[in-house]
């Protein structure tokens, strides 16, 4: 077990807390409901041992309750990682990225496969920062950070897509990624041309039918 520090800055007040590294980061990302907090105090400043007033607990999270108050400071604030985790998240992060794309990448001089040692070299070279968010949401900035370094190209489909008017607002962000045309209509939908990495295809469309409960009319483009 190691204990770190989880911090959150609220109603102008600085709150942390003493928990287990491993618990809190299964916690935060929704892998384990059991939380437990160190002393069962809710500190201003850990390492003065500053104790928070329960003014400041009420006037902030709006309850005096440990346990609450630790849930939404793991949620919503910051869990203190060591160097070796970060570490290994990242490389985590990079196997990712190489594994999707020797499966989804060629040469694009010569048509070949990529190998993932290849790839993966091109990325520290390209000293590429891969975020810790889903491969689609940057998989086309990597492509374009890579092409500077390496001959690649990846299969992508074309898709046309009408979004009613009242889903646009809920789907913009998601269709701005891989959009390459689109049209305001009069009637407020909006009709887009998106290019989808072949691998992410069937991702792609269920986030669209989720964000639109289903709303959207597609149409691949040969």
């Amino acid at each position: 077990m190691t204990d770190t520090t989880a911090r959150l800055k609220k109603a102008g007040m600085d709150f942390e807390i003493l928990v287990d590294l491993d618990e809190a980061l299964k916690f935060k990302k929704g892998l384990s409901d059991f939380l437990s907090i160190g002393g069962d105090r809710i500190f201003r400043d850990l390492k003065k041992g500053n104790v928070a007033s329960k003014d400041d607990l009420e006037i902030a999270f709006k309850t005096t309750n440990v346990d609450e108050i630790g849930k939404i400071i793991i949620k919503q604030g910051e869990v203190l990682t060591d160097q070796e985790h970060r570490d290994e998240e990242k490389e985590k992060r990079v196997k990712q990225v190489v594994d999707f794309l020797s499966k989804n990448a060629i040469d694009a001089q010569t048509g070949n496969p990529l190998s993932p040692g290849k790839i993966k070299t091109a990325l520290e070279q390209a000293s590429i920062l891969i975020k810790n968010a889903p491969i689609d949401s940057q998989i086309k900035e990597i492509l374009e950070k890579l092409s500077l370094i390496l001959p690649i190209k990846i299969e992508t489909k074309k898709i046309r897509i009408l979004v009613p008017a009242i889903q646009t607002g809920r789907v913009y962000g998601l269709l701005t990624q891989y959009k390459e045309k689109e049209n305001w209509l009069n009637d407020g939908s909006l009709e887009v041309v998106v290019s989808i990495p072949a691998g992410i295809t069937l991702e792609f469309y269920d986030k669209l039918n989720s964000m639109t409960h289903g709303s959207a009319i597609t149409e691949e483009i040969k």
